[in-house]
Protein backbone atom coordinates (compact mmCIF):
# COMPACT_ATOMS: atom_id res chain seq x y z
CA UNK A 1 0.00 0.00 0.00
CA UNK A 2 1.50 3.46 -0.83
CA UNK A 3 1.54 5.80 1.89
CA UNK A 4 1.90 9.57 2.12
CA UNK A 5 5.19 10.07 4.31
CA UNK A 6 6.87 13.89 4.41
CA UNK A 7 4.91 14.87 1.63
CA UNK A 8 5.76 11.88 -0.68
CA UNK A 9 3.63 9.01 -1.82
CA UNK A 10 6.85 5.65 -0.51
CA UNK A 11 6.37 2.44 -0.76
CA UNK A 12 8.89 -0.29 -1.11
CA UNK A 13 9.21 -3.30 -3.09
CA UNK A 14 11.01 -6.77 -2.88
CA UNK A 15 12.40 -9.10 -5.26
CA UNK A 16 14.06 -12.39 -5.15
CA UNK A 17 17.36 -10.74 -6.13
CA UNK A 18 19.22 -7.96 -7.82
CA UNK A 19 18.50 -8.56 -10.96
CA UNK A 20 14.48 -8.82 -10.51
CA UNK A 21 14.83 -5.31 -9.16
CA UNK A 22 16.74 -3.70 -11.51
CA UNK A 23 14.56 -5.00 -14.32
CA UNK A 24 11.57 -3.61 -12.49
CA UNK A 25 13.47 -0.24 -12.52
CA UNK A 26 14.37 -0.40 -16.14
CA UNK A 27 10.66 -1.14 -16.75
CA UNK A 28 9.18 1.59 -14.35
CA UNK A 29 12.10 3.98 -16.10
CA UNK A 30 10.65 3.23 -19.42
CA UNK A 31 7.14 4.62 -18.25
CA UNK A 32 8.09 7.36 -15.88
CA UNK A 33 9.85 9.29 -19.06
CA UNK A 34 6.92 8.16 -21.33
CA UNK A 35 4.81 10.22 -18.72
CA UNK A 36 7.94 12.98 -17.68
CA UNK A 37 7.36 12.47 -14.35
CA UNK A 38 10.46 10.83 -12.93
CA UNK A 39 10.25 9.26 -9.24
CA UNK A 40 13.05 9.52 -6.35
CA UNK A 41 14.13 6.41 -5.81
CA UNK A 42 16.51 3.68 -4.03
CA UNK A 43 17.77 0.15 -4.91
CA UNK A 44 19.63 -2.16 -2.54
CA UNK A 45 19.69 -5.64 -3.48
CA UNK A 46 16.36 -6.75 -4.04
CA UNK A 47 14.40 -3.74 -2.61
CA UNK A 48 13.20 -0.83 -4.77
CA UNK A 49 12.11 2.19 -2.64
CA UNK A 50 9.92 4.94 -4.05
CA UNK A 51 9.16 8.39 -2.87
CA UNK A 52 7.19 10.38 -5.27
CA UNK A 53 5.82 13.81 -5.31
CA UNK A 54 6.17 16.70 -7.72
CA UNK A 55 8.29 18.85 -7.77
CA UNK A 56 6.58 21.47 -10.28
CA UNK A 57 3.91 21.89 -7.66
CA UNK A 58 6.06 22.38 -4.62
CA UNK A 59 6.98 19.20 -3.57
CA UNK A 60 3.92 18.07 -3.22
CA UNK A 61 2.07 14.81 -3.89
CA UNK A 62 -0.64 15.51 -6.83
CA UNK A 63 -2.88 13.47 -9.06
CA UNK A 64 0.42 12.87 -11.28
CA UNK A 65 2.27 10.85 -8.58
CA UNK A 66 -1.08 8.80 -7.89
CA UNK A 67 -0.99 7.88 -11.39
CA UNK A 68 2.60 6.70 -11.46
CA UNK A 69 2.06 4.81 -8.92
CA UNK A 70 -0.55 2.82 -10.14
CA UNK A 71 1.46 2.13 -13.38
CA UNK A 72 4.27 1.05 -11.02
CA UNK A 73 2.18 -1.14 -9.47
CA UNK A 74 0.83 -2.68 -12.66
CA UNK A 75 4.17 -3.04 -13.55
CA UNK A 76 5.14 -5.21 -10.21
CA UNK A 77 1.79 -6.86 -10.67
CA UNK A 78 2.71 -8.38 -14.23
CA UNK A 79 6.41 -9.10 -13.30
CA UNK A 80 5.15 -11.58 -10.53
CA UNK A 81 2.88 -13.38 -13.31
CA UNK A 82 4.45 -16.53 -14.24
CA UNK A 83 5.65 -16.81 -17.45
Amino acid sequence: MWVVRNNCLTKDFRFKDFTRAFAFMTAVAIEAEKMNHHPNWQNVYNTVSFQLSTHDAGDVVTEKDHELAKTIDRIFSDMAQPN
